[in-house]
């Protein structure tokens, strides 16, 4: 293999990985209870086993009114600590490195399983909640910037390598950022410098609650995939900023909207009828009857989120992480020498979690997921496979 090596050792700014694979945060399923539970140790050990050079916990709530509907670890709660050392333990073990996603919801959380108001930067109607959000306040978002210290403190302490800074799929920071959510006339709306306000503060506040033994990374939505939505004219601009801050030591580069566009994301098949099932009665009929408007489908086309990232590797230094529908050795290597850091996989190592190890014995070996995203539907009931 000419070029870089995926397998050999890579740094992520204070932290040494044994090598340029991810795994993807997906959400896991696992924890009902928002404490970390052995089946989500199990989960990423997996992962760990199979070669990974690190694995990202999905979705850690920095409280529980940000998670999706309260099934997400979350880290203001005071039981969690002991589990997620258990889990950092259980991952060092197999000889891989540790990240946290860590973020709020916002607009994305279902008010029925967290118990209080969906939050968002303007007031909008939720098709996720069936009614209208709440619009943050000032003081709101300052709550929950001192809400994003206190979590990366809590997964400083319980021994994780990294914390991903969640900014993208249409949650809370992501929402603010979007021209088409964001309707505010303060300083957290307006211009692109106002609607980034709220996603500095908080990256900064991580830094600092972090110190520089961890590394810290944000997720960033490239497009939102909506009219009227963050697009690369100012997704571009905001990584300069971010860049210019200094408080991250790289990006992962991601795309669509979990509140308006989530298959933009996924692309390949829809998996509308199963995704209704889901659902409790005249929900279930409604996803049926017109979920396709909402998960619409796209075709699958391998890395298919390289060409707007190479709009970001153009235009800044710091380290980018792609994703996208990676399933080969081939796709990882040619974007590497592109100028790419690392890689992030999700599906792929849902269908075969010791794929490296088949990739490292074979390269030209290929991974056997479909992108059928019959996975999806299977997010609260342990996220996997269906196929095997």
């Amino acid at each position: 293999m000419v070029g870089i090596d995926p397998f050999a050792p890579a740094r992520l700014g204070p932290i040494d990985l044994r090598n340029r694979f991810i795994k993807a945060a997906t959400f896991e399923g696992r924890t009902p209870k928002r404490v970390v539970t052995p089946e989500l140790i199990e989960f990423h050990r997996r992962f760990a086993a199979g070669g990974v050079g690190m694995t990202t916990v999905a979705y850690c709530a920095v409280t529980r009114a940000g998670s999706t509907d309260g099934h997400q670890v979350v880290l203001d709660n005071p039981e969690v600590g002991g589990g997620l050392r258990d889990l950092t333990d259980a991952v060092h073990a197999e000889g891989a490195a540790i990240a946290a996603q860590i973020g709020h919801a916002g607009p994305v959380a279902n008010p029925t399983g967290t118990k209080s108001p969906a939050l968002a930067p303007s007031r909008v109607f939720s098709p996720l909640g069936m009614r209208r959000t709440h619009a943050a306040t000032p003081a709101a978002i300052a709550t929950i910037v001192e809400q994003y210290a206190h979590g990366a403190g809590v997964l400083l302490d319980a021994g994780f390598d990294a914390i991903e800074v969640h900014i993208g799929h249409g949650y809370l920071l992501s929402a603010f950022l979007s021209p088409k959510l964001n309707r505010r006339t303060d300083e957290f709306g307006g211009s692109l410098e106002n609607r980034a306000r709220f996603s500095l503060d908080v990256v900064r506040a991580v830094r600092a609650a972090a110190g520089r033994d961890v590394a810290v990374t944000a997720k960033i939505n490239m497009t939102d995939g909506v009219r009227g939505g963050f697009w690369l004219d100012e997704s571009v601009e905001f990584a300069r900023m971010l860049e210019a801050d200094g408080s991250l030591d790289a990006l992962t580069l991601t795309g669509g909207s979990s509140f308006e566009n989530p298959m933009y994301l996924f692309r390949g098949e829809a998996p509308v009828a199963e995704m209704a099932e889901m659902f409790p009665g005249i929900l279930k009929i409604g996803v049926k009857l017109v979920g396709g408007r909402f998960f619409k489908e796209y075709p699958f086309e391998e890395a298919y989120f390289l060409p707007y990232a190479r709009q970001f590797r153009a235009a800044l230094d710091l380290p980018l992480v792609l994703l996208g529908g990676i399933n080969r050795l081939d796709t990882v290597a040619h974007a590497l020498d592109e100028g790419f850091a690392f890689v992030q996989m999700g599906r792929a190592l849902l269908r075969e979690p010791e794929l490296l190890l088949e990739m490292r014995k074979d390269p030209t070996r290929e991974s056997l997921c479909i992108h059928c995203n019959k996975c999806m539907p299977t997010i609260y009931t342990g996220t996997r496979c269906v196929i095997g």
